[in-house]
């Protein structure tokens, strides 16, 4: 333990860069997030208390972090995205996304993006749907004289749309780590920034499309048709109109509507008859090895959250930002910055769990609700799930695309400026994000900027 008279300040800047080394280190190493997190936080800690008490103090905060009612909900949406992905769900929602947007030039592109869309909100995983709908359009658009690379490029950019539209997994961990942010306004809040990502995306494949000459849909589609696929769609959609509608209208909680989701969604599945026995004990298998790790990440997770506040980082971050520049448009801008760079070699969930007790404090004092910073940190994480060098979707979508990064990361870069430009419209309009929270019932998802520029200040 260092000396007693040690100033505050010292403190904090000694912890910060031990925190800071020992984690980079740790995963250069190629240790496991887990135990960097763990390893980094006690040894760090130790350097502000002594290091047996901060052995206890560690292990109070593991079973503290995860000892929460709410977190029953993330290994639930677990295993219902993993059903709905097994299910024959994706199927259904895609052949609905082309009735939708088939007309249109560069349809299978535009039915990518919407399938990607309603299956990643359904299912809650960026990843199962580049896998889902990647596999299933790609092969069809391949057929029709689509080139492959376009075809990856597109479904890699709009499939972490479903992290950001509810029900999703991130936002869950940033209500825990953020305090007790309400889930539900946090899930309607995400429905538009969510919506704007496809969208800005689909304007440009379709804008592509036009220019490489890419037909509409060749398959005549009559009514009948129409109607037995939109038959077929409803009861996948109607799912989240059941667990969404649920927690808005408080008739359960975010857990039980998680529960709820897997009963309905298995229920759907074996109507489908595309689970048996020995599949539903696989997709069990799987769901649970991830809610272990994700668990124990929320566990380690939270020593570093009690040791960065104990020395009060988040202070000292401020006043460094504060030092660069007294705007809150140029501090805002520097955490969006950061959170972009952390998010090209740090997944979601710790991202969100060790960034969130840092920034989330300089965001309130900037003006901006902890339902707003909690839709801009989660759209700066997703953008890093399709960057290099460790985005999980880019690599997902480049193996189901049969391509190469090398062949996609130029395709991709108009797409990165569409999507950055989404990301600075919900940082300075944070209202686009956090309004119809606020219409749904939830006051306390409009911060001081959104009040001022709506007129909602006294």
């Amino acid at each position: 333990m260092l000396s007693p008279h040690l100033r505050k300040t010292d403190m904090t800047v000694i912890v910060s860069i031990l925190l800071a080394v020992c984690l980079v280190g740790l995963l250069i190493l190629g240790t496991p997030i887990c135990i960097a997190i763990a390893i980094s936080s006690v040894v760090a800690g130790g350097v502000a208390l002594d290091f047996d008490m901060m052995l206890q103090t560690g292990a109070q905060r593991t079973f503290t972090g995860i000892s929460v009612f709410t977190l029953i909900a993330i290994p639930f949406f677990i295993l219902a995205g993993d059903i709905m992905n097994q299910g024959g769900i994706a199927l259904r929602l895609m052949n609905f996304a082309r009735l939708l947007v088939g007309r249109l030039p560069g349809c299978y592109a535009h039915t990518n993006a919407m399938a990607n869309m309603m299956f990643g909100a359904i299912s809650g995983s960026g990843v199962a749907a580049a896998s889902a709908m990647g596999s299933i359009v790609g092969p069809i658009a391949e057929k029709e004289g689509y080139e492959r690379d376009y075809m990856a490029t597109v479904n890699i950019a709009t499939a972490p749309t479903g992290l950001l539209i509810p029900p999703s997994n991130v936002l869950i961990t940033y209500a825990l780590v953020s305090g007790g942010t309400s889930v539900a306004a946090l899930f309607i809040a995400g429905y538009i920034p969510g919506i704007l990502w496809g969208l800005v995306c689909m304007v440009l494949a379709g804008f592509l499309a036009h220019s490489r000459g890419y037909k509409k849909d060749s398959q005549k589609i009559t009514l009948p048709i129409a109607m037995k696929i939109t038959f077929d769609a409803i009861p996948s959609l109607l799912l989240i109109v059941l667990v969404i509608g649920g927690i808005v209208a408080g008739a359960f909680t975010a857990t039980e509507g998680a529960i709820v989701a897997v009963v309905y969604s298995l229920i759907l599945s074996l109507c489908y008859r595309t689970i048996n026995l020995k599949k539903l004990l696989k997709i069990c298998a799987n769901s649970v090895q991830m809610t272990g790790i994700i668990i124990l990440l929320i566990g380690v997770s939270s020593i570093m959250s009690w040791v960065i506040s104990f020395v009060n980082i988040p202070d000292a971050v401020g006043e460094l930002l504060r030092g660069v520049s007294e705007s809150k448009i140029v501090i805002l801008l520097i955490i969006n910055i950061v959170l972009l760079f952390v998010g090209t070699f740090l997944d979601t969930t710790p991202a969100v769990l060790i960034f969130t007790p840092i920034f989330l404090p300089i965001a309130l004092s900037c003006g901006i609700s902890p339902v707003e910073f909690g839709i801009i940190i989660t759209f700066n994480l997703c953008i890093g799930l399709i960057t290099p060098p460790v985005g999980n979707i880019l690599f997902v979508g480049v193996k189901v695309g049969k391509t190469t990064i090398e062949k996609v990361i130029k395709p991709l870069l108009p797409y990165y400026a569409l999507i950055f430009m989404v990301l600075m419209l919900i940082t300075y309009l944070p209202f686009l994000s956090s309004y119809l929270a606020y219409l749904a019932g939830y006051p306390e998802a409009l911060g001081p900027v959104s009040k001022d520029m709506l007129g909602l200040t006294p």
